[in-house]
């Protein structure tokens, strides 16, 4: 089982620096990327997004990367374009502000007198962006792992504490009718008291046996049961799994509230609000689940 929740940074050299990537994932029902690199780097988001979308199935990923050090080359300045820039200033300003100063500072105005002398081509950038989003993916996809065996330990704990909640209810519902039939007895004997009539037995046991099937929880709770088991394969399969744990939650929550609409014991209504509170604890980790 795995989580979608993960975070992988790694870096490939590049020139005399190098390139960071850092890939974060969350819960998200569909897949849905969104890388964000800096304007040099930009050229090489949809390489990225394709990389990302055929190692990952689901969850909100956010991809960055930044230039580290003295990527691109050395730069250096075109020293015969900037004199020939500068006299051309220096006359300009002769004809129109004579006297006025004119700071070489300006001339850091002109980006086209800078050239860097040995920068890397686009090949050898796409290749340390590619290399160093691989093996950032690959640290993600290691902590979804690992977030995802604690996920399935937790699910595990959680799931004996329904079926022990469960097992606690069964033995209530041959208890509920017995005790159903000697509170109707008493209360038509008090009725027919002074009467002169006596108790219809056979319309006694009809009343119980009609409560009996109305309060007839069992298929309820062997359905209950069965999605339990089949919950509990689910922690331990490979791939994709969130939805069909969160399809299987919801059927178990109707079954709960089955139950709870038809039986108005006390103990078995305590026993159905811990067991609505331990599904929905459930539900809220398999949220992570991928």
């Amino acid at each position: 089982m795995l989580s979608m929740t993960g975070y992988g940074r790694a870096q490939a050299d590049l020139m005399g620096g190098h390139i960071v990537v850092e890939v974060r994932s969350v819960n998200h029902r569909y897949l849905d990327v969104r890388v964000r690199f800096p304007a040099e780097l930009s050229t090489h988001v949809a390489r990225v997004e394709a990389l990302v979308r055929a190692s990952l199935v689901r969850g909100r990923v956010d991809v960055s990367a930044r230039m580290v050090g003295s990527v691109g080359g050395t730069v250096t300045l075109d020293r015969t374009r900037a004199r020939a820039a500068y006299n051309e200033l220096l006359t300009l300003r002769d004809e129109l502000a004579p006297g006025q100063e004119v700071p070489l500072s300006i001339l850091g105005t002109f980006p086209d007198l800078f050239c860097r002398d040995d920068a890397p081509d686009q090949e050898q950038v796409e290749a340390a962006v590619e290399a160093a989003t691989k093996h950032a993916m690959a640290g993600l996809v290691a902590m979804r792992q690992g977030e995802g065996e604690a996920l399935a330990r937790d699910l595990g704990n959680r799931l004996d504490s329904v079926r022990r909640i469960i097992r606690a209810i069964e033995p209530h519902t041959g208890a509920m009718v017995a005790d159903y039939r000697t509170r109707l007895h008493k209360r038509i004997a008090a009725l027919l008291e002074g009467a002169g009539a006596e108790l219809d037995a056979a319309r006694l046991e009809h009343e119980v046996a009609a409560f009996a099937d109305r309060a007839d929880i069992n298929e309820e709770l062997a359905r209950l049961a069965s999605h339990c088991d089949q919950f509990e394969r689910l922690t331990t399969e490979g791939g994709p799994q969130g939805r069909r744990m969160d399809f299987l939650l919801q059927e178990m929550g109707r079954e709960a509230n089955t139950i709870g609409s038809k039986i108005a014991d006390v103990e078995i209504t305590r026993h159905i609000v811990e067991l609505k509170a331990e599904l929905e604890r459930m539900r809220e980790q398999v949220q992570n689940v991928l």
